[in-house]
Order: C-alpha cells, then structure tokens, then sequence
C-alpha cells in the first residue's frame, strides 16, 4: 500500500514537473491598419476585427491607430476594435491629429499590468513614432513578459530609423531577466541594417511572402522580434494574405518560452 502511494506522489510530481518545463506557447500578432481604411478605399473596423480574431492572438500590436480623428470619422478605433474583438487594449499617442490623436496600440487576452508610452527619437521635421510597452501575462502559468508595439521612421533614408532601432534596444533589450516581445512596422526589409541592428539583441524570425504581385500590399517590413532569445524559438511564423483591409497584410509568429532552467 505504501508502495503504490509511493508510487502514486511520483507520479504526480513528474507530470507537474514536465508541465512546468514544457514551452508556452504566445500567438502574437502585428498589423500596421492603416486607419482602418482599406486598399478599396472603405474604413472597415469589423473587417480588421474579423482578421485579428482568426488568428486567435493572445498579444496583438497594431500600428496607425486613429482616435477620433476627423478622416476616422471620430470614431474611437481602439475602443470599437475591443467591442469588436473582446480583448483588452491600450492607446500610445504619438502625436495630436484631425481633432483626435493617431499612433500605436496593443490588444491583450489578459488584462495590463503597467504601461509605458515613449516617444522614438526623431527630428522635428519628421513625423513623430512612439513605442508602447505592457507589462502582462498571457496566462496564469507564463511568464510576466514585456510587449511593445512600435512604429519606425518611413523616411528612404534609413538613419532616422537606425537611430530608432537602437533606441529601442537600450530600452527594452537590457540585462534584465524579464522576457520580452518586440512587434511592430519597422518600415525595414529583413535584410536591412536596422534589422541587423535588431536582430543582434532579439530573436527574428522572417517568414516567406506569398508571391509578389502588382495588386498585393508592401513586402515584408512588419516584424515580431523577442528576447532573450535563447529563451524563444518561432514555431509557425505566417504572413495572412489579405489584400483588402489595410496597404499591410498581419504577421502572425507563435513563440515559445522555454523558463531558462529548463534549458
């Protein structure tokens, strides 16, 4: 009887410990929605909903995101797409615009744990880019992670968003033990100095683009980057085809957390 009971504790503490060492998996998605207007001219809010909500995202970084603005139709975009999608959200400004405010947000599974919004360095002659970073967890048993949704420099000149880049990386990808997520439009093809840059800190992981034609959105300049990355690995990294409703097309990466003693 001792035996089986024995046996039996074993037993339940080899299955917790496998449990706890198994990776976590976090679906992330990064869609730049353009205003919520979209390639046919139309703003959409329920279109760019539907497509975030079939993805099934945990983390959702979301770039031009108009509030009230007067081209919007002063329509809160972040709070509809909430209604919309039944996730948590939370605006960066990055500038004043048409009456409203325009910049970056994030949509979460989970409820925020802190914010920080900060304004990526620029001149005065360029138009503002923030960054937002959440602290949150997307499930009881992962970890408390860092997610930053941002918006880099479109200039041709890629010093603005070199100097963006590595910003970035003094502010997020410290020493410090706290995972993190980087998403956003970097407005830089993967191999592009700015994602060298980036990629030097993060793990990167750049999917194949379905073939280019003339009537498609912009090649690949939307990026989920996370650190450090001997934590992570991409296990599916797609592009969602759809030419429709927004000039970008959402990146979805699934990422898993391995905790570093399981290692």
């Amino acid at each position: 009887m001792k035996r089986t009971a024995c046996a039996l504790l074993l037993l339940v503490c080899f299955s917790a410990a496998a449990r706890s060492a198994a990776p976590i998996a976090v679906r992330v998605l990064t869609y730049n929605i353009h205003h919520g207007e979209g390639t046919d001219g139309l703003f959409d809010l329920p279109r760019v909903a539907a497509l975030i909500s079939a993805a099934a995202p945990d983390l959702v970084a979301l770039q031009e995101v108009d509030q009230r603005t007067a081209r919007a139709g002063g329509v809160d975009q972040l709070a509809e797409l909430e209604r919309l999608t039944g996730m948590h959200g939370l605006f960066g400004e990055a500038m004043a615009f048409q009456g409203g405010t325009y910049g970056v947000a994030v949509l979460t599974r989970q409820p925020v744990a802190r914010a920080v919004n900060r304004a990526l360095p620029a001149r005065p002659d360029r138009e503002p880019r923030t960054e937002l970073t959440v602290d949150v967890r997307t499930r009881p048993d992962g970890p408390l992670l860092h997610f930053t949704s941002t918006h880099l420099d479109q200039g041709r000149d890629q010093e603005h968003r070199l100097a963006q880049a590595g910003f970035l990386n003094d502010v997020l990808a410290t020493n410090g033990d706290m995972p993190g997520i980087l998403a956003g439009d970097m407005n830089s093809r993967p191999d592009t100095d700015v994602m060298q840059l980036l990629a030097g800190r993060w793990l990167a992981s750049f999917p194949d683009l379905p073939p280019v034609a003339p009537d498609r959105p912009r090649g690949l300049v939307d990026h989920v980057l996370a650190r450090p990355a001997e934590d992570w690995h991409a296990s599916e990294t797609q592009v969602i085809d759809d030419r429709l409703a927004s000039d970008h097309r959402p990146l979805l990466v699934v990422l898993e957390w391995s905790p570093p003693a399981t290692r």
